[in-house]
């Protein structure tokens, strides 16, 4: 049994691309996506966005306005097609994580990072800078719904944050679920730490992007 835990949008994303791949999926947000109020800096400071998650523009708020127009460095297709429809044209749509986009930004930007609560520190490249802030964030749900899955024959879990893997695994302690028979598959290497041990096995994606994660779990159901 295949189970994708993340929040909407990303969850029916998935799941499609899994059906379509012939895998049988079964989906539960075990977290949901609310917005956070921040503050705007001075739209003349800044060159361009820099966006990791369509969950920027989903959840950004009335902030977003002071922006439109400027040019955004994106992080996949489903984020690229989210700030498009927030008005603001991608200057540039990368893969395989946000700092492979910022190594790729050239001449000198002053760039503004719209993150989650929990986002990845970043190296900066010279002649770059980044003003971030703090547009939204994750809260958990209980487990309950699917614990009857995972105790289930072979479960195997996508996750696809470090936060959500820290939490599923508080929830199955709590639930009193086998570990031992659960296998997990993250999309990075920090997210699977977070998930901790014993579990059956943790596999990790070769690059932190959905496509990658699936092509793995398509492999480990054969």
């Amino acid at each position: 049994m295949l189970l994708v835990l993340r929040p909407e949008p990303g969850l029916t994303a998935t799941m499609q691309s899994a059906q379509a791949m012939g895998l049988a999926v079964r989906g539960y947000a075990l977290s949901q996506i609310v917005p956070v109020e921040w503050s705007a800096p001075q739209p003349a400071t800044i060159d361009a966005l820099l966006i990791g998650s369509a969950n920027a523009m989903l959840h950004g708020g009335p902030a977003l306005a002071a922006f439109i127009g400027k040019p955004a460095y994106v992080v996949g297709a489903a984020t690229a097609e989210a700030v498009r429809a927030a008005g603001f044209p991608v200057a540039a749509q990368g893969h395989g994580g946000l700092q492979k986009v910022l190594d790729a930004i050239a001449p000198a930007k002053r760039l503004l990072r719209i993150a989650g609560e929990e986002h990845i520190a970043l190296n900066v490249p010279d002649g770059i800078t980044i003003t971030t802030v703090t547009g939204y964030r994750s809260e958990m749900r209980a487990l309950d719904p699917v614990a009857q899955d995972l105790a289930g024959e072979n479960p195997l879990v996508l996750l696809h944050s470090a936060a959500a893997a820290r939490h599923f695994a508080e929830e199955c302690d709590r639930l009193n679920l086998d570990c031992s028979q659960i296998m997990l598959a993250a999309l990075g290497p920090r997210i699977a730490e977070a998930a901790g041990s014993g579990w059956r096995a943790v596999h990790i994606a070769p690059q932190p992007d959905d496509a990658a994660l699936l092509e793995m779990v398509r492999d480990l159901c054969e």
